[in-house]
Formats: C-alpha cells, structure tokens, sequence
C-alpha cells in the first residue's frame, strides 16, 4: 500500500497538476481553497482522485460562509480571496467542501490512522508546530499509529511514544524554504517527505489577475516564488 498525502493546496492547480508520484490511494488534509486562483479545478481534482479528504478552516470558510480565523496580518488577504472563491465555487462544489468530516480514523495495512487539518483538540483552527510540547499531549488522546495533520505550510515528522505525527507540508503554498511543492509518502509503515519543482511564474501570473488588491497580489506572488513568507509577516495559516 502506497499512499500519498497532500495538504494546504489553497487553490494551486499548477502545483497540484504537477504531482507525479504514483500511488495506491491519496490523501488531503485540508485547505484546498482560498489564497490561489483556481480553486474549481483543485476542486474537482480532490472530487476525482482522493480517497480521504478532511476539511481545513479555509474549506470550512467557504462552505459555511465563515470566518477562516487567520492571524490578524492576514485577514485582509484572506477575506479579498474568499471573497473570490466564493465567487467562481458552484453550489455543488461548496457543498463538497461543507460535507468534508473534520477528522478521519481509518486502518490501512494493518496500520492505523487519525487525520485532521490542525490538531486532534481543535482540528480546524489550533496552530501548533512540530515541535511543540504540546503534540505531547495532543498524541497522548489519540489511539492511532499515525497523526497526519497540515496546517502550518511546514514538513515535519516527529515520534512521540509508539505514535508518528506526520505534516506533509503544503502542496499549493509552501513555507519552508523554496517555492517546490511539499507532500508525503506513507509505504509499509515508514513515511517519506518529499517534494517537486512545478511552474511557479505561471501560478504566479494567474495570481496576479486576481480581483483583489495590488499589495495582496504581490505578496501571494512571493510566497509562491520564495516558499517563505515575507518580512515582519506573522504566519499564516
């Protein structure tokens, strides 16, 4: 069994058309709109081809019409691109992202599996890196082999007891240094984070047609092409 797990797709059709890894089944942590500019095509990619999908705060965002609880340097952007996802999203498509569950336990292979967007205790909205000691307890209520989690943009795998936290990073919106899109794969129990160069001026250009300010555009234009999120920013999420 060959899994691939993405996460954080935010709207990135070029990074997400790229992926090339073959697998058995794929897997979506959430976020796959808001911040990109083809959110129609992601969905309906993840409608096609995931198996498992759970609902990130973005996706709840749009599905119920509420607030993503962003970090206050971000909710201007955040609002000005839900403003346009809401705007291109069909009735059914919104439907989709609304009825993704907020968590997900399932066994493969003989192991099993708890999948979020965030953290088990707050799984749309607690923002917790790998890290932090926190995870110590957040594992601790968790009766799974495997914690697979995204919402930080950051690629981490972390053993705590006999359980493994595993981010794959962000596929659409990368934060760790270098614009290549992150995922993982999870083969015969052993997880593998891995990443490929897809054709970020062209996301990027598409980002700039956006109906939204100007300054937005060019920020979520250098995300895209640094991986990193500019000066005297606070992360987003």
């Amino acid at each position: 069994m060959r899994i691939v797990i993405i996460s954080d797709i935010h709207g990135n059709f070029d990074a997400l058309s790229a992926l090339q890894e073959r697998y058995d089944e794929l897997w979506v942590l959430g976020d796959l709109v808001n911040y990109g500019p083809e959110p129609v095509a992601v969905v309906e990619y993840v409608r096609e081809k995931a198996r498992v999908a759970v609902r990130g705060n973005h996706d709840h965002s749009i599905g119920f019409n509420a607030d993503p609880q962003c970090s206050p340097r971000f909710r201007e952007m955040a609002e000005a691109t839900r403003r346009f996802t809401d705007s291109v999203l069909t009735f059914g498509q919104k439907h989709f992202l609304r009825q993704l569950p907020l968590r997900t336990e399932i066994e493969r292979a003989g192991a099993r599996f708890y999948l979020c967007h965030a953290i088990p205790s707050d799984p749309l909205f607690g923002y917790c890196e790998a890290g932090s000691d926190q995870w110590i307890a957040e594992a601790d209520t968790i009766d799974a082999d495997f914690i697979c989690v995204g919402h930080t943009h950051i690629p981490a795998v972390r053993s705590i007891g006999s359980r493994v936290v595993v981010n794959p990073g962000s596929l659409g919106q990368p934060k760790g240094g270098g614009p290549e899109a992150r995922y993982a794969v999870w083969q015969d129990g052993s997880v593998e984070l891995k990443s490929y160069p897809y054709n970020v001026e062209s996301a990027a250009a598409k980002v700039e047609t956006l109906p939204i300010a100007s300054s937005l555009r060019d920020e979520l234009s250098e995300i895209l092409r640094t991986g990193n999120v500019p000066a005297d920013k606070e992360a987003q999420n």
